[in-house]
């Protein structure tokens, strides 16, 4: 039986239409993201640039473990979209015509109602999760030790004794998927929308129920997603300055372009 909290998200998650999209959409979600990301440079570049020293610090910290750094890179991926938080919030200020800067940040991470906090916590143990059921499979089951990338590459990656890369593979995106779908729209919808209107597991049915409804333009998405962070990482991590920051506003327009909220 649902309990009280279910029925009330499903309720939530029906207060919202999921509009018609053609498959290539994505691709204008980037190009509205560009164009937020040189209306509001200086705060977008700081995420960037944050998030780069962020993976500096993963690789400083685990430069002679890359068991441990694979997957600390792949949760990284889980964990972002809550801190794009202040992107959403830049681009929900340029949508309105305001001049967004370093107080629309502040507001949007000030935690007035807890709901972030809250999803902020369920994706940090969700992406800690996934950090230790990686490193456990790698040092598990790797035939040697694996300390540097090279080391992945060559005894895990090209081993072809071993069914090790393929289950990391299908562990992480078996984890990966539901994620995604969980977090695509919805906290750019929790900024949008107020406390009495929306709560975290009614953003989450509402972002189920967008994936559902539109599976080839999001997959689309999600392989964008990848690649261009996967495109910011092998630049030494100085790709993300730019990169991080735009699919940050580029989420906001997916969620603008995806979600309709109907009249009460």
């Amino acid at each position: 039986m649902p309990n009280r909290h279910s029925e009330q998200a499903l309720r939530e998650s029906r207060a919202f239409g999921v509009r018609h999209i053609p498959l290539l959409r994505p691709l204008g979600w980037l190009a509205r993201g560009w164009r937020d990301l040189c209306a509001a440079p200086l705060a977008s570049l700081a995420h960037g640039l944050a998030m780069a020293l962020f993976g500096a610090l993963l690789l400083a910290i685990a430069h002679e473990r890359f068991w441990l750094l694979a997957g600390a890179f792949t949760g990284f991926l889980i964990v972002s979209p809550i801190l794009a938080t202040g992107l959403y919030a830049i681009s929900r200020e340029l949508e309105l015509g305001g001049r967004p800067g370093w107080r629309t940040v502040r507001e949007a991470w000030r935690p007035r109602d807890g709901r972030l906090v809250v999803f902020g916590v369920l994706l940090a143990f969700a992406g800690t999760g996934w950090v230790l059921c990686s490193a456990a499979l790698v040092t598990g089951f790797a035939a040697d030790p694996i300390h540097h990338p090279r080391d992945f590459l060559i005894k895990v990656v090209l081993n072809d004794d071993s069914h090790l890369f393929s289950t990391w593979l299908a562990l992480g995106a078996l984890l990966a998927a539901p994620m995604f779908a969980s977090t695509v729209i919805a906290i750019p919808a929790l900024i949008d929308q107020p406390p009495g209107k929306l709560g975290v597991l009614g953003a989450v049915f509402t972002s189920w129920k967008v994936v559902l409804e539109h599976p080839a333009p999001l997959a689309l998405w999600a392989a964008l997603i990848l690649a261009l962070t996967l495109a910011g990482m092998a630049t030494l991590l100085l790709g993300l300055v730019i990169v991080a920051p735009w699919l940050g506003h580029a989420s906001w327009h997916a969620y603008r372009d995806l979600v309709s909220r109907r009249p009460d």
